[in-house]
C-alpha cells in the first residue's frame, strides 16, 4: 500500500512539474512570436535614408550603423528612398508600422519645408515622428570646379553672380542648399538659379560634368572631393571655420555676413512607437554615436558628429522648424 501511495505521489509531482515547465515555455514562445518589447529587437531593422547612395546622409549612416548593430544584436540595413526632396522616404517612414523595425534619418531643413509648403498640403509634421538622436550637424559649403576660370574665390564668384546668372545645385526645393542660394540672391543681389537633384551625389556629378556652374552642398559631402583635387571649396556657410577645412574662409570672414546654412541629420521612428522600444533604440544609438572609432571615421569623411539625445534633438527640430517659417517669404508661401 505504501509503495502504491509513493508511486501515485511521484506521478502527481512529475505531472505538476511538467505542467509548470510547459506553461513557462509557452509564455516564452508567445513573447518571441509576437515581437513583444521584452525581446525587442529580434529581427533586422531597416533604416530609411531619403537620399541616393553616396551622399552625406548615406555615408554617415553606413559608418554609424555597424556600431549600432553591435549594441542591438541584429542586422541594421540602409534602405535608400530618394525623391521628392526627401519626402518619398519620410512619407514611408511616417506611415510605417511603429514597431521599431522601420526607422530613418530625417534631415533639416528639408523635412520642415515639405510639410510647411502649402502647395504640398501634407498632413505629416514633426508630430509624425519620434526623435531618437541627432547624429550630424553638417555646415553648408560653396564649391567650384578645380579648372573653373571665370572666378577663383568666393569674392570673385559673388561679384560675377551679381552680373551673370549662374546655375547652382540643390538637393530639393527648400533644402538647405536651396535656401543658401536664395538667401545670397536676396541679401547680395546674386543671380543663382537652382537646379534640383535627388541627392548630393547627383549634384556633385552635375558640376564635375560641367552641366551646373556652382556646387552648393555640405562640408561632409565635399571634403573628400577637395582632397582629391576635383573641386575647390571657396566658402563655408557656418558661423566658424570647419575643423575639416581650416584653410577655407566663412562667408562672414569674406565680407558676406548674415547667410548661414547647415543640415542636421538624426534618426527617428514613426510616432506611436512603444516607449520601451524607443528607449532601447535611443540607448543603442547613443553608444554608437559616441563611439570614438565611429567619430574618427566620420571625421575622416569630413562629417561633424554632434550627438543630441531625444529631448534635446526634439528641441533642435523645433528650432529648425521656426527658422524655416521665418524664411517663408523667400519661398513665396
Amino acid at each position: 500500500m505504501k509503495k502504491l501511495v509513493s508511486m501515485i505521489f511521484v506521478l502527481l509531482l512529475t505531472f505538476a512539474l511538467t505542467a509548470c515547465n510547459s506553461g513557462g515555455q509557452e509564455s516564452s514562445g508567445e513573447a518571441s512570436s509576437d515581437g513583444s518589447k521584452s525581446d525587442f529587437p529580434n529581427k533586422p531593422i531597416n533604416v530609411i535614408v531619403s537620399y541616393s547612395a553616396g551622399g552625406g546622409t548615406d555615408t554617415g549612416a553606413r559608418i554609424l550603423l555597424p556600431y549600432v548593430e553591435e549594441e542591438l544584436g541584429v542586422t541594421v540595413n540602409v534602405v535608400n528612398k530618394p525623391g521628392g526632396g526627401g519626402w518619398v522616404g519620410w512619407t514611408e517612414l511616417a506611415n510605417a508600422e511603429p514597431d521599431g523595425y522601420t526607422i530613418g534619418y530625417i534631415n533639416t531643413p528639408n523635412l520642415m519645408t515639405g510639410y510647411l509648403d502649402p502647395k504640398f498640403n501634407r498632413k505629416q509634421n514633426l508630430e509624425s515622428f519620434a526623435p531618437i538622436a541627432n547624429h550630424v550637424v553638417d555646415p553648408g559649403a560653396i564649391a567650384i570646379r578645380a579648372d573653373e576660370d571665370r572666378f577663383t574665390d568666393i569674392k570673385e564668384l559673388i561679384e560675377y553672380a551679381k552680373e551673370n546668372e549662374l546655375t547652382a545645385t540643390s538637393t530639393g526645393v527648400g533644402s538647405d542648399d536651396h535656401y543658401a542660394s536664395l538667401k545670397l540672391n536676396d541679401k547680395f543681389g546674386t543671380k543663382f538659379k537652382a537646379v534640383h537633384n535627388k541627392g548630393a551625389a547627383d549634384s556633385k556629378a552635375s558640376v564635375l560634368g560641367g552641366h551646373v556652374d556652382v556646387l552648393f552642398a555640405n562640408v561632409g559631402e565635399l571634403a573628400s572631393l577637395q582632397k582629391e583635387g576635383d573641386i575647390k571649396i571657396v566658402a563655408v556657410m557656418g558661423k566658424e571655420r570647419s575643423p575639416f577645412l581650416e584653410d577655407v574662409p566663412t562667408l562672414e570672414e569674406s565680407g558676406y555676413e548674415g547667410v548661414y546654412s547647415w543640415s542636421a541629420r538624426g534618426l527617428a521612428a514613426p510616432a506611436g512607437i512603444d516607449p520601451e522600444k524607443l528607449e532601447i533604440l535611443r540607448a543603442a544609438f547613443e553608444k554608437g554615436i559616441k563611439n570614438e572609432e565611429q567619430k574618427k571615421k566620420m571625421g575622416d569623411m569630413g562629417l561633424q558628429v554632434e550627438y543630441l539625445e531625444g529631448d534635446e534633438y526634439k528641441q533642435l527640430l523645433k528650432d529648425d522648424e521656426k527658422a524655416v517659417k521665418d524664411l517663408s517669404d523667400l519661398m513665396g508661401w
